[in-house]
């Protein structure tokens, strides 16, 4: 991997763009912020709270999962978030252009306040499903859940609850098969899809809400957002770990990619497409972002920029 910047206060959520810049949030400092192939930043937005995942939808927008805030500690020299902040604004989804126009476009879900939104995809229709990690307090842990969207704002369902820190989303290359990590159970669960917001119980069904486990991580591995390469397979971000892990549909564990310099916040990759063997990685607690050339082809996303 070759070090893209530094001094990112916890990236997150990158979107690989045309022109090879990367669009990724930075949740402490509270911005969608913009970085070119030479390092140079820029931010395309305040957001406030926590942005957290973020995609394209099909107005050529970036969606992005707003978390409310989150406290901020230093563990050894890393960065490291923490409970639910005394400022906390409410987890939201966030409509942004690249010129910097922020709108609110989902706060709560029949009367239910969103708390921790965390991670999003689109389908080929044009929705997108998103995790609620919850948020934590000194004695208690809000229950998580995954939800479905329509991206003008017009409907939004609970498809899935409750989940332990629902945490990274993704699709199969086909769109048949949901797949989210619970962070701190070190769990990736899959579900058939039925149709849009519709899931349905896959060919193991052992877990709640009719889940399938794909992998169960062995020790004390947690597991932060993923991404779905060209090839089918589940890169998930495994934390502690300090790598990205790559697990095959059948959910064989093939290899964990540990970035240059160890960090315990290793919390993203996209990819540029199914042309190009092109990713890119957050490592969150040292505020990096990383490229390397993948073992494999990426995927493309519903919709690009």
């Amino acid at each position: 991997m070759r070090e893209v910047t530094r001094g990112l206060l916890f990236p997150e959520g990158p979107i690989a763009l045309r022109d090879g810049s990367v669009v990724l949030v930075e949740i402490q400092r509270g911005t969608l912020t913009r970085v070119w192939p030479d390092g140079r930043v820029d931010v395309v937005a305040e957001l406030g709270g926590g942005p957290n995942g973020a995609a394209i939808g099909p107005d050529g927008a970036v969606y992005v999962c707003n978390n409310g805030g989150l406290q901020w500690h230093d563990r050894n020299g890393f960065t490291a978030p923490g409970h639910q902040p005394d400022d906390y604004t409410g987890g939201r989804i966030q409509r942004v252009t690249l010129d910097g126009a922020v709108t609110d476009i989902y706060t709560e879900v029949d009367g239910r306040a969103l708390r921790g939104p965390n991670d999003i995809v689109f389908d080929t229709d044009g929705g997108f499903w998103f995790t609620d990690l919850g948020k934590g307090r000194a004695r208690e842990f809000d229950t998580g859940a995954v939800y479905y969207a329509a991206a003008d704002g017009s409907s939004i369902t609970e498809v899935l609850h409750p989940m332990v820190q629902p945490n990274g989303i993704g699709l199969s290359p086909d769109g048949s098969r949901l797949y989210v990590a619970e962070t701190g159970p070190g769990r990736v669960w899959y579900w058939d899809v039925a149709g849009p917001g519709q899931l349905r119980p896959a060919d193991r069904p052992v877990g709640a809400n009719g889940a399938s486990l794909l992998h169960g991580f062995s020790g004390f591995q947690l597991l932060d957002s993923l991404a779905v390469d060209g090839a089918g397979n589940v890169c998930v971000a495994t934390l502690l770990t300090g790598a990205i892990s790559v697990l095959n549909p059948d959910g064989t564990l093939e290899r964990q990619v540990p970035v240059p310099e160890p960090d315990p916040y290793v919390t993203n990759i996209c990819f540029a497409g199914a042309d190009s063997r092109t990713a890119w990685v957050t490592s969150s607690g040292l505020g990096r972002l990383y490229v390397t050339e993948w073992h494999r082809p990426g995927l493309d996303l519903a919709f690009g920029a």
